[in-house]
């Protein structure tokens, strides 16, 4: 089959996926399975396989994130209940004072985005910054801005989130270089979307707000964990996978002291280690009852139980492209266009994002596709991450998830969400990819 016809039954199917969930209002998890279907049986995968593939697809996924999701839900539970969220951004604002509150703000967004699934991060802020917002008599809009990119910077670029983990073990990455050109590619976006989009945006401070969220019942100072205690909870999964990528060259590959701390840098344990350490930290700790803790960790397994399914599925289209090498077709493709590979990956994710409106299915998805780049034009796999990982969150469309949750939770008009959360994700992704293109040039 040709790379062109490869490519054009690769895109029906997406086509299928988007008609699929639009126009006849499909669920996500069907709409996958059908696209990824249609596109195996397109592309000449045998029909006795094909249920084999579907299988395969999803269990690479399932398997690999389900734990990670779980653990991420829970974390962010306890934070909330406990009041760790506040102490976060209590003694950030605290420090930053009111002119440079957004910076503050951008940092919590970040560390709510690394340490929590994006919906829970978003939720979890949101009736924090309108609190902040209405005690520094600042437009909400301004603050709203930077704490959203923060998060979604921080969620789509850095493990342990699913959409950066699955990419690591799609392109074999190394993790310590992820964190390492992560944090050169996120600053110059952040300030980007977070700092100069909120200072030069036409109206935003005339943008009206329905919100449908309340704003929280703050805790008293006395009954908040220690910033300490808070701020290190959801870091745990961060610290214990860059031990494990320095110990490794240091003591050598056969040691046992690098087995050891390979395990411990696991994304499933280093977070398990982290869900543990909130439940007796901000559980226990706490007076919270075993029925408590239980009752917790059952509500946040229960709340995310639909994301899980979604993001699991968007292996199956994932598995067919790789499985039927459309990917080196697709790669044979684009070696002819004049362009960085960097920027077919980011515009394939892009294009992927936009279509479907999941980000993490749309890293997933396009992993499969441009994996094969890396070792056709000898890249960074870290660098193809990253780039991969800027594709994801780039502009959506009105059928997108974060896009409608950013609508509804303030009950703002189309307009001002494709002039907010559409711009903010834009410069997020453009500046991001800008970054990763400059970085390559020194590595």
């Amino acid at each position: 089959m040709t790379p062109f016809l490869s490519l054009f039954w690769v895109l029906a199917g997406i086509a299928i996926l988007v008609v699929l969930n639009l126009k006849y209002k499909f669920h996500n998890v069907f709409s996958l399975l059908i696209a990824g279907m249609f596109v195996a049986i397109m592309v000449g995968i045998p029909a006795d396989k094909i249920v084999g593939v579907v299988q395969q697809g999803i269990g690479s996924i399932m398997g690999h994130l389900a734990l990670i999701i779980i653990f991420g839900a829970i974390i962010g539970k306890f934070m909330t209940e406990s009041g760790a969220s506040q102490q976060i951004a209590d003694t950030v604002i605290r420090h930053c004072g009111t002119r440079f509150l957004s910076t503050g703000l951008m940092f919590i967004g970040v560390i709510f985005g690394i340490a929590m699934f994006y919906e829970v991060a978003f939720l979890i802020a949101m009736p924090l910054v309108m609190n902040i917002a209405k005690k520094a008599d600042i437009p909400y809009m301004k603050l709203v801005i930077p704490t959203v990119v923060g998060a979604t910077m921080g969620h789509s670029l850095f493990p342990p989130q699913p959409g950066p983990v699955a990419l690591i073990s799609a392109f074999n990455a190394d993790i310590v270089q992820v964190y390492l050109y992560g944090v050169v590619v996120i600053i110059p976006a952040l300030f980007c979307a977070g700092v100069l989009l909120p200072r030069f945006l036409p109206g935003i401070s005339r943008i009206p707000l329905n919100s449908m969220i309340k704003p929280i019942k703050e805790l008293a100072p006395e009954d908040l964990p220690s910033f300490r205690i808070s701020i290190l909870i959801p870091l745990i999964p961060a610290v214990l996978m860059i031990l494990a990528s320095v110990v490794k060259p240091l003591a050598g590959d056969g040691s046992e002291l690098t087995r050891v701390f390979i395990l411990l840098g696991s994304a499933e344990v280093s977070m398990l280690f982290a869900t543990l350490a909130a439940m007796w930290f901000l559980g226990v700790k706490r007076g919270m009852t075993a029925e408590g803790i239980t009752h917790n960790v059952t509500n946040s397994i229960s709340q995310i139980s639909n994301v899980l399914f979604v993001i699991s599925a968007g292996g199956i289209l994932k598995q067919v492209i790789i499985d039927s090498d459309v990917g080196d077709s697709i790669v044979q493709l684009m070696s002819h266009v004049p362009f960085s590979p960097f920027i077919i990956a980011w515009l394939i994710t892009a294009v992927i994002r936009i279509l479907t409106g999941q980000g993490a299915v749309a890293a997933i998805t396009s992993a499969g596709i441009v994996a094969p780049m890396i070792g056709a034009f000898h890249l960074n796999p870290a660098l193809m991450v990253l780039a991969v990982a800027c594709g994801s969150n780039t502009i959506t469309l009105m059928y997108d998830g974060g896009f409608l949750l950013f609508k509804e939770t303030f009950g703002i008009s189309m307009k001002d969400t494709f002039k907010t959360w559409g711009l903010l994700e834009l410069i997020n992704s453009v500046v991001g990819l800008g970054m990763v293109i400059l970085v390559s040039q020194f590595i």
